[in-house]
């Protein structure tokens, strides 16, 4: 079996749903689907739609973060460290 295509037409989609979303699975690359020569939609396998989230929400919370430190917000680097080791010594 030869390598996969990452863009495929919908009409192939539509021909064998149950083959291309073992090809999503196995590749755990997203799919480009076309419709009419233009790309429609994107495919992903379930574990790369969840890598996918959990790496926008931590880019969330740093951006987040940014937007704290240049308001004056949150708390310093040492005051956070200092907490963290007093909470390891406690164990």
């Amino acid at each position: 079996m030869g390598k996969v295509s990452k863009i495929i037409p919908i009409s192939d989609l539509r021909q064998d749903a149950a083959k291309v979303l073992k090809l999503i699975r196995n590749s755990k690359e997203p799919l480009v689907i076309t419709q009419r020569g233009r790309a429609a939609a994107v495919m992903l396998s379930i574990e790369a739609y969840e890598r996918s989230e959990r790496d926008r929400e931590l880019l969330r919370l740093l951006a987040k973060g940014e937007k704290e430190i240049e308001a004056g917000e949150g708390y310093d680097l040492d005051s956070v460290l200092a907490e963290a080791d007093a909470l390891i010594a406690e164990d």
